[in-house]
């Protein structure tokens, strides 16, 4: 009599078990659904020509790389590992230091048990490099800007924004219950028109410091010009800047020669920055405490892991303490710059590591990026939507870690490759 109740829970679990497997032999009306409504909605993007293809490396990010289901290196010209700083053995040693000695993460968000001493020293240190009150750490800077303008403005409030800001700030600003306003790329005359007939409490103008897509820099000047006549305040995403744009790498007001320009920056440490992962605001002590108490993507995130804290600090030593990687890197794109042009390439962008290679047709970019891969360069084509309809590019992004044997690579066979589809004449 004692063997019945466990046979009965073995029947019921064998029970349960059947039941589950008549589920998977049957699937869910709804999953049916959406099985079908998400395959017409792939097949659009497809036929648009916007599908994303995912080449698997395996390899640690580098100027040279191995790819998944290929032979041999690939010279990398598509990262944004500007300094070269992703692998660099000093970055790598800090992250394994940090991972023994803090362990591999937090289990918590901040405010409750998430914060270490190294998230307030990296904190104390970002707001010291950019000569602000305070900074606050985020998982990315995707998130920074999520948690910016929802947390600080309200609907009294309005907010004006470059029309080729990056998604994140786009996104951000969508989040926010202010009065939202749009002016076209760099246009400081439509965007004077705008501000001078708003009455808000707080104006917000904000922009990518450099913009990802076409490698331009944004008219700090003007901008600050306008902020200060019209009372308002100027938020600048540095994120392709930090570290190694200006003399000393503090990013695009000090390319422009107006450090404080900015009232707020967001920023990552994803790219230039130890290329790990990260983000970060920097501006006024009451606006990053507030963040502190109120930014959703801080109070509902874990810490940054520990690993990524200390390759972080590494890399901010590293910047800090030497301009060799940044002058390497200036060399390295004014050869490029120069080599597309004699070879009869355009090249759009200030003199910006991000170098976009104007082709103007999507087809026509699809060839040139599959040619230069098929001569050992990776890059990668970008076309509308991404882009302007007719602005087809093939997008190169320079670092430090590149010898000028790389670059001089790569501009020979833009060169071949060019000549062999016709986009310039032999």
């Amino acid at each position: 009599m004692a063997l019945r109740p466990q046979l009965l829970r073995i029947l019921s679990n064998g029970s349960q078990t059947r039941q589950l497997h008549e589920l998977n032999r049957k699937e869910r009306a709804g999953v049916t659904k959406l099985r079908e409504v998400l395959e017409d909605r792939l097949q659009e993007i497809k036929r648009a020509k916007t599908w994303k293809h995912e080449r698997v490396l395996t390899s640690p990010q580098d100027t040279k790389v191995t790819v998944q289901g290929t032979k041999g290196e690939f010279l990398n010209f598509c990262a944004n590992n500007y300094l070269g700083l992703s692998n660099h053995p000093e970055v790598v040693e800090a992250a394994r230091e940090g991972l023994k000695k803090y362990g591999a993460g937090l289990s918590s968000v901040r405010f409750i048990c998430g914060t270490q001493t190294i998230h307030k020293e990296l904190e104390n240190r970002l707001a010291q490099f950019h000569g602000r009150d305070d900074a606050i750490l985020y998982g990315s800077c995707f998130d920074a800007n999520a948690g910016l303008f929802e947390s600080m403005l309200t609907p009294e409030d309005a907010v004006f924004s470059d029309t080729l800001n990056h998604a994140s700030i786009i996104d951000g600003v969508r989040l926010c219950k202010a009065q939202k306003f749009r002016y076209p790329h760099r246009d400081l005359k439509e965007l004077e028109h705008l501000l001078a007939h708003s009455e808000a409490r707080l104006k917000l103008i904000v922009t990518d410091g450099v913009f990802s897509m076409d490698g331009t820099v944004a008219p700090i000047q003007g901008l600050r010009d306008l902020a200060d006549k019209y009372r308002a305040l100027l938020a600048v995403d540095d994120s392709h800047a930090t570290g190694f744009f200006g003399e000393t790498g503090r990013g695009t007001e000090e390319y422009c020669g107006l450090n404080g320009a900015a009232d707020i920056i967001c920023s990552t440490l994803g790219k230039a920055v130890s290329g790990a992962a990260g983000g970060y605001t920097t501006g006024p002590k009451e606006l990053v405490t507030l963040l502190r108490n109120v930014s959703r993507p801080y109070l509902f995130s874990n810490a940054p892991p520990p690993a990524i804290v200390t390759a972080s600090l590494k890399s901010l030593d590293l910047v800090e303490n030497s301009g060799v990687l940044r002058e390497r890197l200036r060399e390295n794109t004014r050869v490029f710059r120069e080599g597309m042009k004699a070879a009869g390439l355009t090249v759009a962008g200030d003199e910006h590591p991000i170098c976009p290679v104007m082709v103007g047709e999507a087809p026509l970019a699809v060839d040139l990026a599959a040619g230069m891969l098929e001569r050992g360069i990776y890059v990668v084509a970008f076309s509308y939507p991404v882009v302007p309809k007719g602005g087809a590019r093939v997008r190169v992004q320079l670092s430090a870690a590149h010898t000028l044997e790389d670059v001089g690579r790569a501009v020979q066979a833009f060169a071949d490759v060019a000549r062999n589809i016709g986009l310039v004449k032999s």
